[in-house]
């Protein structure tokens, strides 16, 4: 299936974050002409080397999803387009909701327009578990497929509920297209990010290396589908291709539910001295469910393998070794008062 991407020209738009950078790597191995477009932005810090972008990319376009003009140049002659960009951080989205309209509406809105006038064959649109909200059973073990009900409870959440709707209302006829529902993702240098409360793995990591407390939102516990992002950026560019995923929305997940202090004991094995604090939740942050995987696996032909405890050792392997620690130290330090779990977002 994937041999099909050999020569073709793929434009990954937020091509240098975590997942993006995941991606350009893998088309690179596939004989694929990537092409990245970042505002290189999104963290404190110089990240295209850190994630591996600088590696991954024939070409990397500084710019801006909502500047009609830079995607125009960046998607021109592109034979496959994956809009992964996005002001991705629920907290952050809740914070500065004229952001959030701009990048994950506005720029989504951009990228459309430019798809339906360079007509590549197909169109991928990263969107997000979050649509899920708190599910129809709320406080219950929940398995949500791509038909439950969706009710987004964040201003993050509510711009991928929109960006799914217009890419089908726009396309649909047009381009093939699939949006993909990505679950909770973590990974090997992953960071988190000021201020915010998703990517529990990478928060109880640094936070158990730097010996602050570890904050158990809703004491721990909210449930996730914790999915490695090497899996991740496999399912997207299947997505690219797969015969059977034209048109649908999809899951992307593992259908394993995790409790997030499940996840807190397992980095304490690594930090037998960290120190677990329970915490209220934040505003927008799910009590959560996992993914129905059928639709996945059928359509893209793919299952996860890797096991949220193998993939939490091989993070806290890499941040052992990682100079990132030093680099976060003096952020995560001075706003410890606001670490804990949230959604497990993109980026």
């Amino acid at each position: 299936m994937l041999t099909r991407l050999a020569g073709a020209r793929v434009l990954v738009t937020g091509g240098c974050g975590l997942i993006g950078s995941r991606i350009g790597r893998l088309l690179n191995r596939l004989g694929a002409v990537p092409v990245a477009l970042d505002r290189l932005d999104a963290y404190q810090f110089e990240y295209a080397n850190l994630f591996g972008a600088e590696d991954a990319y024939q070409e990397i376009l500084r710019g801006d999803v909502a500047d009609p003009a830079a995607v125009r140049r960046a998607m021109a002659g592109c034979d496959y387009v994956i809009h992964a960009a996005a002001y991705a951080d629920v907290a952050a989205c809740t914070a500065n909701v004229a952001e959030s309209t701009r990048t994950n509406l506005l720029g989504t809105q951009v990228v459309l327009d430019a798809v339906v006038r360079e007509r590549p064959r197909r169109f991928v649109y990263v969107s997000s578990a979050s649509v899920y909200g708190d599910g129809p059973n709320p406080g219950t073990a929940q398995r949500w497929n791509e038909s439950t009900p969706i009710a987004p409870i964040s201003v993050y959440a509510n711009a991928k509920r929109w960006g799914e709707c217009q890419t089908q209302l726009q396309l649909t006829g047009e381009v093939e297209h699939v949006s993909l529902r990505y679950f909770s993702v973590y990974g090997e240098s992953q960071v988190p990010k000021p201020a915010s409360h998703s990517w529990c793995v990478a928060w109880f990591g640094f936070h158990a290396a730097l010996g602050l407390p570890l904050r158990l939102h809703h004491g721990g516990r909210p449930v996730r589908d914790f999915i490695h992002v090497d899996e991740v950026a496999e399912a997207t560019v299947r997505a690219l291709v797969a015969t059977r995923a034209a048109n649908q929305i999809i899951n992307v997940g593992t259908g394993i539910a995790t409790s997030v202090a499940d996840v807190a004991a397992m980095v304490v094995q690594s930090f037998p001295d960290a120190e677990l604090v329970h915490t209220p939740g934040p505003a927008g942050d799910p009590m959560g469910g996992c993914a129905d995987v059928t639709l996945m696996e059928r359509a893209l032909e793919f299952r996860p393998t890797t096991r949220i405890a193998d993939g939490v050792r091989r993070y806290m392997d890499w941040l052992g070794d990682s100079p990132t620690l030093a680099l976060m130290e003096p952020v995560l330090v001075g706003g410890a008062d606001v670490a804990g779990v949230g959604a497990g977002e993109l980026r």
